[in-house]
């Protein structure tokens, strides 16, 4: 059940967010006895999503989605940064209403306008975050990694074999052996060269994509196409 709601999340994540914020939008904008039900109703919506953020927080399934277009097998967007997202709207919708009555009412204090300016700008980045679906993509030449503050791109010739983490680790970060560190490229803030971020992802899986590939440079140039996605199930150990 939690996996599907998972699943279903990442999928329809856009209309999600959207309608997320449209109920923010109507939200901040109403006045009178009408504000009030909605923000009792928006309140308990953004409990309910910050309860599922958690809930569905160690989710992690072992598929990849096919991107023909880019092309890329890329690992699914984390659900729980679509949930936490909505959780905070709720709050930052308050912050808006806020804003906007002061500005008509000429009350404005800096304290609030920074305060108030601050929620509004981390409620964006959040949806950001979660409409983009930050994550791990294997492309014909390497592993692009990428977070809401920076990148890193892995060429195939700089990684060797990844070493299977057991079902019991439970660290956020894959270990990858890096033979070539002069040819990864990073951008943003950075993050070890030597890990990649698996926390909406099957590590065990993810590792042994990243070791198929790594261990058989004539599959590469075809990374991106459903055919050599079901060829990639079918050879990894276990799947077949």
């Amino acid at each position: 059940m939690i996996d599907r709601l998972s699943a279903a999340t990442v999928r329809h994540r856009h209309v999600v967010l959207a309608l997320g914020l449209l109920l923010v939008g109507v939200n901040a904008a109403n006045r009178g006895s009408t504000y009030l039900v909605g923000q009792r109703l928006l309140i308990l919506i953004s409990l309910a999503a910050l309860v599922l953020a958690v809930v569905v927080m160690g989710v992690r399934p072992a598929y990849l989605v096919v991107q023909p277009q880019i092309p890329a097998f890329a690992t699914p967007g984390p659900a729980w940064t679509v949930f936490f997202a909505l959780g905070y709207l709720g709050p930052a919708s308050t912050h808006v209403g806020a804003l906007v009555r002061s500005t008509r009412q000429g009350t404005l204090s800096t304290f609030d306008v920074v305060f108030d300016v601050l929620w509004v700008v981390l409620a964006a980045l959040l949806v950001t975050w979660a409409w983009r679906g930050q994550g791990t993509r294997l492309h014909p030449s390497g592993v692009r990694q990428t977070w809401a503050l920076g990148s890193r791109t892995m060429p195939w010739e700089a990684l060797q074999v990844p070493q299977i983490p057991s079902a019991a680790d439970l660290r956020l970060w894959l270990g990858t052996r890096i033979t070539e560190p002069q040819l990864v490229r990073q951008r943003g803030i950075p993050q070890s060269r030597g890990a990649t971020r698996r926390v909406n992802v099957d590590a065990g899986f993810l590792a042994a994509v990243i070791g198929h590939y790594v261990a058989h440079p004539e599959h590469r140039a075809a990374i991106g196409g459903q055919a050599e996605y079901e060829r990639l199930l079918a050879a990894l150990p276990g799947r077949g």
